[in-house]
């Protein structure tokens, strides 16, 4: 088998296909990638959860544009809604063991929801996208210091959180 660096690559490649002329996105999952990957090293969980993580991350919002093309919207809920299936089919080809395409595709249907976290991997994923989407939605301070103090739950997540939006 290969090992979990390759797999994530390559999938991370898929995505930049799957999201092909569509850079604002393509950027977004590539930061939320990065994030995650540095919390979840940060909080030194288990290098399975790091790989789910990962995974997750990479394709959290892989249902977005046929949320867009059926609703005419990206609202959370329904990426949530369609993301999962179609996540599935990218991942399927890379021999992703199915409990961990099934824990990934969990993630991508939940990672809008925030309560009842279930799982470090998906506390990191939410505390990964929050930081990307607080920048790029340019949150007032008092949604970041709301999302500081409802969201984040890891150090690593609430530092990268201050490092970057408290002077």
């Amino acid at each position: 088998m290969e090992n979990i660096s390759e797999i994530i690559d390559k999938v991370t490649l898929a995505m930049i296909e799957f999201d092909k002329g569509d850079a604002k996105r393509i950027q977004h999952f590539l930061k939320v990638h990065r994030f995650a990957q540095l919390i979840a090293r940060g909080e030194k969980v288990d290098s399975h959860t790091q790989y789910i993580t990962e995974l997750a991350a990479v394709v959290h919002d892989i249902g977005i544009h046929e949320a867009e093309a059926r609703y005419g919207s990206s609202n959370g809920k329904y990426q949530e809604e369609l993301g999962p299936d179609i996540a599935r089919e990218l991942l399927r080809p890379f021999g992703i063991a199915e409990d961990d395409i099934e824990r990934v595709c969990y993630l991508v249907g939940h990672h809008h929801t925030y309560n009842n976290i279930n799982g470090i991997d998906y506390q990191i994923l939410v505390e990964a996208d929050f930081l990307v989407n607080l920048y790029e939605d340019s949150v007032s301070e008092h949604g970041i210091d709301a999302a500081l103090r409802n969201v984040f739950k890891t150090d690593t997540g609430k530092r990268l959180l201050e490092l970057q939006y408290k002077p």
